[in-house]
Parts: structure tokens; C-alpha cells; sequence
């Protein structure tokens, strides 16, 4: 039977067995769809909104400008606050120049591993979370279950913050989510935050046998990168001394630098492109204005000494908070619960979960998978990891039904 027409009844009383089948029927579908962060999203979520509305879902969705784009939100239950939010984002990072042994669009199984781009980030516990709605949607009789499906975590989790920004309009407050990224069906309780920048710089172009004569926009990059370079080290520094994370300071790296169309011709533009992982937010504070302190008073007047519209700006491309560890979190206790865990973890790598956090929600992080297959051709998700992700949403069933 084609999932598109799978009615509700089908997995109302099924076996372990049958869900992991039916959540491996699901992620094929998933996978098939190539929601790489540059293109739509809109041909999956139609089919996951089909989906849930065929379970009773009541569904929001919330488009980027272009229309293109859109996150899904779905409501089972009461109305009202408080509810549960099982979180997981569409998009995929792109497969272009990497070597893969089989389609990357297409599942494919081997020695019990399930190939395919998002696999396990995060179509493997969107998969798990959708077999499973059915025995969910029944159980939240006296609390508000949520599934919660957004666009473009993967360029600075832009859609989660529109999602956020609709359910602020709409006066919706949940009070946990449980974000499934791939960490091993480990609880993790904290993660460092996110901050993606791009600094464009333009000088004068002119011939490069009189450099006195032009702004080299490339020479003031190199510039504004050692300047980096600098509050890197002083980062390390400032590590907290309690900090659980590897490593334990905030870090800064350079991504790219782009600029100059010849030997010979002085620049007259030139692209940096930057990123911090901070694991306070008075780091990424910290950075922010010692490099633009800079600009200001070192780099900007000396080009325009000799190009007056000479120019630098720092684009924002993302600032994702951190997941700060609470002593109180409702989301801990009932995720410990479901895996038996009596140990949370901190990680480096940064999800949704900190503007979950920022919104008033307890959070934490816990999905199928592990985070080294994240990115990488033939990413993959086992058989055994999505049985323990399923595991654990069988135990939410029953909290929920009380």
C-alpha cells in the first residue's frame, strides 16, 4: 500500500517489529526527497502534513520570503501550553563532490545499516517520530504532543527561529522539546551556540605596480583574519573553569577567503567568512566588538585615506544560542526516564535546541545515530539506533497516556 494513502488504522496496535519496518518504509520516502538547504522543502512537508492531518493532526505552516521554504507544526491533543514538542529539521547538506557507493537519494540497506543523505540528521528520527503518531496521537489525551519540522537548520536554523516567531504571535508556549539529532540516543543537556559571519570588504582596484595607489581589499582581509586569529587565542583563555565541553573554550575559525581576479591587479573586493562556536554568550559578545573595534578605528580609516567609499561590513549570516545546562529541566527528567540515562553530556556541535531554550522551553537533545556520519558521504543510520529511538517514543506513549 502506498504510505501517501496509509490510513491511521494501520499502525494502531503494531508489534516492535512492524514499527521499525514501517519507520524504514518512511525514511525511504524521506531520503527520495532532496531537501538540500538551497532548494524547496515544500514537495516533503506537503507529504508529512498529509500524513499527520490524516491522524487528526492540526497543522501550522510557517514559509520563508520567497515562499519556497516552510516549517511544519503539528498538534495533537488539547489545546493550550505545556505540551511536548518532538523536534527535527528538513533540510540536508548538499552530496556535490562527495564519493558515495550508492545513491545518496535513494535508502539503501546494508549490514544493518540504512544508506542515504539524512540518514541519521535527521530523517532517521523524523521517521521514527512519523511510525510512531499514530500510538502517540492516541496517548495525548490530557497533554499537547507536538511535532515540530523546520527548514534550514543547516544554514544558521533560520526556520526554527520563524517557527518560534510564529508561535510567539500565536501566544502557544510548549514547555519541552526533545530535539533528535543524532547523538548516539545519548542525553545531552548542553551545546555550544553558533555564529556565522561574512565580512565583505571593498577597496580600489588599480595595477599592481603602483599598490599606493588602490585599496587592496584583499591585504585589509588578511588583516582582519590575523585579528581573528589573535581573539582565537584569547578565547582559549577565557574557557570557564567549570567547562564540561572539548574543548572547553569558545573557538573561532576562518571558513573561507575570497577575493582578487589576477597577479598583477590590486583587489578591490574580497569575502571573509568566519564562524564561532561560543560555550558563554558573553564570548561571542567579546568578539564581536574587539573585531569591530578594529574595523572602526584601524582598518576603515586607513582605506579611505585613499578611497574614501572604501567599505567593510559584517554580514550575519547565522547567531544560533547555545543549549545552557539548567538544574531544573523537565525535558532531563522525562528523557532519562524513556532511555534509562543517569548521565547527561555536553557537545560541540550546535542544534535548535537553544532557541527552544531561549523561548522557555526546557530542551533537551537525543536522536538516533551519531554526529561522526553527520555531513559525510554515505551517511548511515543502523538498524539498532532507530530500535532505541523507537523504544524510547514507546515510553513517551505511555507517559503520555498516564
Amino acid at each position: 500500500m502506498p504510505l501517501r494513502s496509509a490510513p491511521a488504522a494501520i499502525c494502531q496496535g503494531l508489534r516492535p517489529l512492524e514499527h521499525l519496518q514501517r519507520t524504514i518504509s518512511i525514511l525511504g520516502e524521506l531520503i527520495a526527497f532532496p531537501t538540500v538547504s538551497s532548494d524547496s522543502n515544500l514537495e516533503m512537508v506537503s507529504f508529512l502534513r498529509d500524513l499527520l492531518e490524516d491522524l487528526g493532526a492540526r497543522t501550522r505552516l510557517t514559509t520563508d520570503e520567497t515562499g519556497s521554504k516552510a516549517n511544519l507544526f503539528a498538534t495533537f491533543g488539547p489545546e493550550g501550553d505545556g505540551g511536548i514538542v518532538l523536534s527535527g529539521h528538513t533540510d540536508v547538506v548538499p552530496v556535490a563532490d562527495q564519493e558515495w557507493q550508492s545513491d545518496p537519494f535513494k535508502l539503501h540497506a546494508q549490514d544493518g545499516r540504512l544508506f542515504g543523505r539524512g540518514a541519521c540528521d535527521m530523517k532517521g528520527f523524523i521517521a521514527a517520530v512519523l511510525a510512531m503518531a499514530p500510538r502517540l496521537a492516541a496517548a495525548a489525551s490530557s497533554r499537547p504532543l507536538h511535532i515540530a519540522l523546520t527548514y534550514d537548520e543547516e544554514v544558521g536554523c533560520i526556520g526554527a527561529r520563524a517557527l518560534i516567531e510564529d508561535l510567539r504571535r500565536e501566544g502557544l508556549r510548549p514547555a519541552v522539546a526533545i530535539i533528535g539529532e543524532p547523538t548516539m540516543m545519548q542525553v545531552i543537556e548542553g551545546h555550544k551556540g553558533c555564529c556565522e559571519y561574512s565580512t565583505e570588504f571593498t577597496g580600489l582596484e588599480g595595477h599592481g605596480a603602483a599598490p599606493d595607489k588602490g585599496v587592496n581589499a584583499v591585504e585589509y582581509a588578511v588583516r582582519y583574519t590575523a585579528r581573528l586569529m589573535a581573539l582565537a587565542e584569547e578565547l582559549q583563555l577565557r574557557a570557564p573553569p567549570d567547562s564540561r565541553f572539548e574543548p572547553p573554550w569558545s573557538t573561532l575559525q576562518i571558513g573561507r577567503i575570497n577575493g582578487g581576479i589576477a597577479h598583477n591587479v590590486i583587489a578591490g573586493s574580497c569575502q571573509v567568512d568566519w564562524e564561532m562556536r561560543p560555550v558563554q554568550a558573553a564570548d561571542g559578545a567579546f568578539v564581536r566588538s574587539a573585531i569591530d573595534d578594529y574595523v572602526d578605528r584601524t582598518l576603515r580609516p586607513a582605506m579611505r585615506e585613499v578611497a574614501p567609499s572604501a567599505e567593510i561590513v559584517r554580514h550575519v549570516i547565522g547567531e544560533v544560542a547555545g543549549l545552557e545546562p539548567v538544574s531544573e529541566n523537565e525535558a532531563l527528567r522525562i528523557v532519562s526516564a524513556l532511555t534509562g540515562s543517569n548521565y547527561a553530556d555536553v557537545v560541540s556541535f550546535s542544534t535548535e535546541a537553544g532557541l527552544f531554550q531561549e523561548y522557555g522551553l526546557s530542551c533537551v537533545v537525543c536522536g538516533p545515530g551519531s554526529i561522526e556520519q553527520a555531513h559525510k558521504p554515505d551517511e548511515f543510520v543502523s538498524l539498532e539506533q532507530l530500535s532505541a529511538c523507537l523504544d524510547m517514543l514507546t515510553g513517551l506513549e505511555r507517559r503520555l497516556a498516564g
